[in-house]
């Protein structure tokens, strides 16, 4: 470090240690006098930060330290982060991240290092995007962009949803090791529906409707075109859009720039890997699978097109495999005589004419196709009923129960009443964390469809490549890298990685990105061994 003005240097994140500074570099810093006396190690500071969360008595208001800390000093967050990943990743990130949106207004302090981008200012986007670089790596590597209008599943909170996008890379360097100085979080302000936000003299996004139609996508045109000239290998991250929009966007791009839609792909990621744990312990293939998704939007979708996905990679006919799936939203069972249909549920109708007349209740609706997986992307607290985890027990030895909704109060079902009711035989995945659950004398262990287990390290194997695109391929070997890492033979064993072993489940996921990015020829760089790559791009919250 050059020698520098005191103050400004404590107001820097990525270059403040705090009473980590020695007596030396106080003295050559400008910082004389500016601190403490007391000189600690990044250990020190780790434990006494830790401490000072463990006075606080609910997560909200952890969160709100952490945050602070990582205003201030982002060595010493990610050190924190790092040293207890399993219980403070809900706190920096789901369900937590809830409470931290729909407040956002009311506690903004600072920016965060994030960049706020005003829709109907397409003429600043680029003066906008230089300006949120400053004090940042010259070469941004990962952008992760929301316009907040379906945050988790608590609906459209406009420009608050950047709490999103910065939580979203902080998982991201905690989980993989991306360098936090290479990553920006973006919101597109494009106003909100929320009449609650509308109202709010707190409130600090544009106080109109959402803009729609051409000008919205005009403005995305414009936002990549940008981007894309100024950071030419960045990977962009879309997240939390409205489910229309999300998918017209990945539609759009996918073919022509390195893009990623966590809530459509991602999600549908997460739920093939869950399928790849399944097909061993139930010895049937994937393609033989019945797959019931209850929940009808972008997440629903998303995830049976991946699972589709995988089927068609291993084989199977693509219009055949359609058709094991059966998809159900607010109006029962999705079939091809209904009306406004979107896109995907299109793909996922059935012919009317199987069936005699209209199915609407969950349970009738099990009896009649009888699947061997029931995933829930609806946000319909309590909808995984006794009536209906029993009758996927009565068809199946060991049916597949996935109520992965957020947040918890949204979910589908607790995992406990899903042991109960299936006698100990479902294999269970939730959306939030869940306790280990004591039945017959087994601990279930309850895998949860933590995207985290994911896009760590799929996006930071996309940015060692310097992928041109995301492929099929290296979605599905993400799939496969997550559980490479399971022993399923244990009982009560978790058909998902827990999340203590993110890190490693993130490298795993890299290096097979990698991998697959190399088999499809669009990998910008030269690599000869992924793990090896995925090692040395590591960073390191070190001082």
């Amino acid at each position: 470090m050059s020698k520098t003005n005191g103050k400004d240097l404590l107001g820097q994140p990525f270059l403040n240690k705090g009473t980590a500074f020695t007596l030396e570099e106080r003295a050559t810093l400008g910082l004389e006098g500016l601190l403490p006396t007391a000189v600690r190690t990044l250990e020190e500071q780790g434990e006494i930060v830790y401490a000072q969360l463990g006075q606080l008595t609910d997560a909200y208001s952890k969160q709100k330290h952490l945050m602070n800390i990582y205003a201030q000093n982002r060595v010493l967050f990610y050190h924190v982060i790092g040293k207890h990943v399993t219980e403070l990743l809900p706190v920096i990130y789901t369900p937590t991240i809830a409470d931290t949106v729909m407040n956002y207004s009311r506690d903004y302090q600072i920016p965060q290092d994030a960049v706020y981008l005003d829709v109907n200012r397409p003429e600043a986007i680029r003066t906008a995007l230089l300006n949120g670089c400053k004090g940042m790596d010259k070469e941004i590597k990962m952008m992760v962009i929301t316009d907040g209008e379906g945050v988790l599943g608590i609906g459209d909170w406009g420009i608050q949803g950047i709490a999103i996008s910065v939580g979203k890379l902080a998982v991201y360097t905690v989980a993989s090791g991306l360098n936090p100085q290479q990553v920006l979080p973006i919101v597109i302000d494009a106003g909100t529906n929320n009449e609650q936000l509308l109202e709010d003299p707190f409130y600090l996004g544009n106080k109109h409707k959402r803009v729609s139609g051409e000008a919205y996508y005009q403005f995305i045109e414009k936002f990549v075109e940008e981007a894309s000239a100024l950071f030419p290998d960045v990977l962009f991250h879309w997240e939390d859009f409205g489910r229309d929009n999300a998918a017209n966007i990945l539609e759009q791009y996918r073919d022509k720039i390195c893009t990623f839609n966590d809530d459509i792909q991602g999600t549908g990621v997460m739920m093939a890997a869950a399928m790849d744990s399944v097909v061993r312990i139930t010895d049937k293939p994937i393609t033989e699978h019945k797959i019931l998704v209850f929940g009808g939007g972008t997440a629903g979708v998303g995830v049976s097109d991946q699972i589709l996905m995988e089927m068609v990679l291993q084989g199977a006919d693509s219009q055949e495999a359609r058709k094991q799936f059966y998809m159900v939203d607010r109006y029962g069972l999705v079939t091809d005589d209904m009306a406004d249909l979107t896109p995907g549920q299109q793909k996922y109708a059935r012919a009317a004419a199987e069936f005699s007349a209209p199915l609407n209740d969950l349970a009738e609706i099990i009896e009649a196709v009888k699947p061997t997986v029931l995933i829930g992307t609806s946000g319909q607290a309590g909808a995984f009923t006794q009536a209906v985890v029993e009758k996927m027990a009565a068809y199946n030895e060991r049916p597949a129960i996935m109520p992965i909704s957020n947040p918890t109060s949204l979910c589908e079902a607790k995992a406990s009443d899903v042991i109960a009711w299936s006698e100990g035989r479902a294999l269970v995945v939730t959306g939030s964390p869940s306790d280990p659950i004591a039945y017959n004398g087994v601990d279930y262990k309850i895998g949860q469809a933590n995207n985290a287990l994911l896009y760590p390290g799929l996006g930071f194997g996309i940015v060692i490549a310097k992928a041109k695109t995301v492929t099929d391929r290296m979605l599905s070997a993400a799939a496969h890298g997550i559980t490479s890492l399971q022993n399923l033979d244990e009982a009560g064993a978790a058909i998902l990685p827990p999340v203590s072993q993110l890190r490693e489940a993130s490298k795993l996921v890299a290096a097979a990105v990698i991998q697959a990015a190399i088999e499809d020829g669009v990998n910008g760089v030269e690599i000869t061994d992924p793990m090896e790559a995925v090692e040395a791009a590591i960073w390191k919250a070190e001082y």
